[in-house]
């Protein structure tokens, strides 16, 4: 049995010497034309082109575009199929970080941990902690006394980068473009609920839900995030942290089982950094709008 086909050519530019001809292959009769040796060649006449393919069932109806100068390759054009993308994973939430990510940074958390710690112990706990000083853990086994002073005084600070609250750039319009794919928003912050508050009225964005350290146990324990996967009804794999704490963010998403996102603003992290605390994002952005690719690129958002 032999496949035979019909060869419809055209010269696209008739003052040229490169002439394109369109082949349109499909079952007929061996009436006009046939394949014979892997040369295409009108019954009676001189070869058209010289070409080199395998035909397959499921190109009998398909149309390519060849130019006689340069024969295509069919078996090359199969192998670079076969090297597919991997399909897109579901994504149905992103959980952000709210000061530093949603938020530009407005508090001084060095001046901060001096006024809880005083400058002796700031300096110790800073050289045994170079990733960062997790204050409110440390303070947790202070006396009921002490700690009502620390968290005073955190308070206080706090407060003052209320009054100095601006939007991240970028943000707004991400929130925008997962509200159109209809993907859940939420938030996890160790900073209070006035702080959050303040956030959704100021800036007319809502994230839901937001926690606030007054759910605990607060980051980098998983428990928040997984929580509010629960309220989506989602599996922990089905969502993304976005924040700009490689300990307390990227720790918790990965705690969780979520994917992480990094925001590194001014290139504070470097592979050191990952190496010495057995973290690695999946992924790393320097601002917010790089968020909308690494998405789309990579997901495929479901609502």
């Amino acid at each position: 049995m032999s496949l035979v086909c019909r060869v419809a050519f055209q010269q696209f530019h008739p003052q040229s010497q490169n002439i394109g001809i369109k082949i349109s292959i499909a079952l007929l009769n061996s009436k006009d034309y046939s394949v014979h040796k892997q040369t295409l060649t009108p019954l009676n006449s001189q070869p058209l082109i010289s070409i080199s393919f395998l035909l397959m069932p499921s190109l009998l109806s398909k149309s390519f575009l060849l130019l006689p100068q340069k024969p295509f390759s069919f078996v090359s054009n199969f192998a670079s199929m076969s090297r597919m993308a991997p399909p897109k994973r579901p994504l149905r939430g992103v959980v952000f970080d709210m000061d530093g990510t949603l938020t530009v940074p407005a508090i001084d958390f060095a001046a901060m941990y001096r006024a809880v710690l005083g400058d002796d112990e700031y300096k110790r706990l800073k050289a045994n902690n170079p990733s960062g000083i997790d204050i409110l853990h440390h303070i947790e086994n202070w006396t009921p006394d002490k700690q009502r002073k620390a968290y005073q005084t955190i308070a206080d600070y706090e407060r003052q980068g209320l009054d100095r609250l601006q939007i991240m750039p970028g943000a707004a319009q991400l929130y925008g473009f997962l509200d159109s794919k209809k993907i859940r928003r939420g938030l996890i912050t160790r900073n209070v609920k006035e702080a959050v508050d303040l956030f959704h009225q100021r800036f007319g964005i809502i994230f839901s839900p937001a926690l606030s350290r007054e759910f605990r146990p607060y980051k980098p324990d998983p428990a928040p995030l997984l929580h509010i996967c629960s309220m989506w009804q989602v599996q922990p794999n089905e969502v993304m942290m976005v924040g700009d704490s490689l300990k307390d963010d990227v720790d918790c998403g990965k705690r969780a089982g979520a994917f992480t996102c990094l925001l590194d603003e001014t290139g504070r992290y470097s592979p050191a950094d990952f190496d010495k605390l057995d973290l690695k994002p999946d992924f790393i952005v320097s601002s917010l709008t790089e968020v909308y690719s690494l998405l789309e690129s990579n997901f495929d958002l479901i609502p």
